[in-house]
């Protein structure tokens, strides 16, 4: 029970931490941002697993709730945008195992290819929930007379590619500065993610 615990703490401070990297001002227009918060999510995604990394990008979703942070038009809209959006952030997981696999190996080249696709998976996965969101909800709001299709489309994968490219080049660098930091010591490592 002690070790759910500690990694629970850890979710909750990596959570923390993305919510506060994601203050930071990275937007261009109103549709347009790159999400320094994703960068912790995909770290401890993939050292801890998939189940902690969807429980860490949940606990970002709702943390924006008492900060304030969010933009409401419907309760549909705030629960896929801020619930779904960003549990499914942890998705970068899915790699954990692999990039395990790879440090025991020491098998870098397979190891960073792990982050690359744990890192677009991750960002891919949550952008696709603010497409849905930016179709369904904010299509009245599309610029240039643009259908609210591809308006989301081309907004949010501009984001999801560059938030997607930004997380992969600080975990890639982390990962060779610190390698450590992805291989948890303690006994509720990747294999009792379940």
């Amino acid at each position: 029970m002690q070790g759910r615990t500690r990694v629970m703490m850890e979710g909750t401070i990596i959570a923390a931490l993305a919510i506060t990297l994601s203050m930071l001002p990275t937007g261009i227009g109103s549709s347009f941002s790159i999400s320094l918060g994703q960068i912790p999510i995909t770290i401890f995604a993939l050292r801890r697993g998939l189940k902690p990394g969807l429980m860490a990008g949940l606990i970002w979703g709702i943390i924006h709730f008492p900060l304030g942070q969010i933009y409401f038009l419907s309760v549909p809209q705030v629960l896929i945008e801020y619930l779904l959006a960003f549990l499914f952030a942890g998705f970068a997981g899915l790699y954990a195992k692999p990039l395990q696999q790879a440090i025991a190996e020491s098998n870098q080249g397979k190891a960073i290819r792990a982050i690359i696709l744990g890192g677009l998976v991750g960002a891919l996965a949550r952008y696709f929930w603010h497409f849905v969101a930016g179709w369904v909800f904010w299509g009245s709001y599309a610029l240039w007379g643009m259908s609210p299709v591809i308006f989301s489309l081309v907004m949010n994968g501009a984001s999801a590619l560059a938030t997607g490219a930004v997380a992969i080049i600080a975990t890639v660098t982390l990962y060779k500065m610190v390698p450590k930091l992805f291989t948890p010591t303690d006994a509720l490592a990747i294999t009792t993610d379940s």
